[in-house]
């Protein structure tokens, strides 16, 4: 199988849906190498893009994989069965998430730091080699780097952690669920982190993610509308597009050891 060989992958989520991804941001050095798709074990893949950034090979794809007819825990698996053939070690993702914490805003950033997993999609993994340390879950380098590139390029947002809380989807809560998911200390509620996490510790890689909030969960005052959330998905691309390109920009010169996260797979005890 030919597959153009890179460290560095982007997922792209519903906050850059809208965008053809990277070429609508019109940035310069960027080039876009080819588009294609590749049977793996688990089905055949989504489309990858691979582009360079100022001659970095970089590998994406849109909505992580999601899309009819395929089940999200499959387009999981195909995703990063391509990212371990094509070396992948560092791994920025985006997303829209509902807000759970009241402090919170309508198109702030949360960029977690720890997760809670409320998802069915349990005991996905691509072989059953390792042991899968979940200790520092979320690369503090890679957040580090975003977290640098937001305050950078908008100052004046606001810009969280906190802890995502997965469900399934694709329905929203129910206001019951969120005030059990509030207790449990959930600040934000999505539906992909869980299983790209696990799959990123399986191939041994780097994970981190910027999230915009989109929505206010159920519950949590006033209620959201489709209007507005649809007004927030678009007008915000470019916004998240400029995020993601900068902070791939910064990923390909970090210092590995500035995180522990590929020390925490091990081989498994179980034979």
């Amino acid at each position: 199988m030919s597959l153009i060989k890179t460290n560095i992958a982007f997922i792209g989520g519903s906050s850059t849906y809208s965008l053809n991804f990277p070429e609508d941001l019109k940035i310069k050095g960027i080039k876009v190498l080819e588009k294609r798709m590749y049977p793996t074990p688990f089905g055949d893949s989504p489309e990858f893009t691979f582009f360079e950034i100022d001659g970095e090979p970089i590998i994406t794809l849109k909505m992580h994989g999601w899309r009819k007819g395929v089940k999200r825990a499959d387009a999981s698996l195909q995703i990063f069965w391509v990212f371990e053939k094509a070396g992948v070690k560092d791994i920025i993702v985006e997303g829209g998430v509902g807000a759970i914490n009241r402090n919170f805003n309508l198109c702030d950033f949360i960029i977690p730091d720890d997760y809670l997993d409320f998802s069915l999609r349990k005991d996905i993994h691509l072989t059953d080699k390792y042991l899968l340390i979940m200790r520092d879950p979320i690369c503090p380098a890679l957040s580090q780097i975003i977290e640098k590139t937001v305050s950078d390029l908008f100052p004046e947002r606001n810009t969280h952690k906190g802890i995502y809380a997965v469900t399934d989807g694709k329905h929203f809560e129910s206001p019951a669920e969120v005030r059990m998911i509030e207790k449990l200390g959930g600040d934000v509620i999505g539906q992909s982190l869980c299983p790209e996490v696990y799959l990123a510790r399986e191939i041994g890689a780097c994970y981190g993610g910027i999230y915009l909030i989109v929505n206010r969960a159920e519950g949590i005052k006033p209620d959201w509308s489709h209007k507005e959330l649809k007004k927030i998905f678009y007008n915000e691309a470019i916004n998240m597009g400029r995020i993601i390109v900068e902070s791939l920009r910064k990923v390909k010169n970090r210092n590995k050891k500035t995180c522990r996260c590929r020390s925490l797979r091990k081989k498994t005890l179980l034979k």
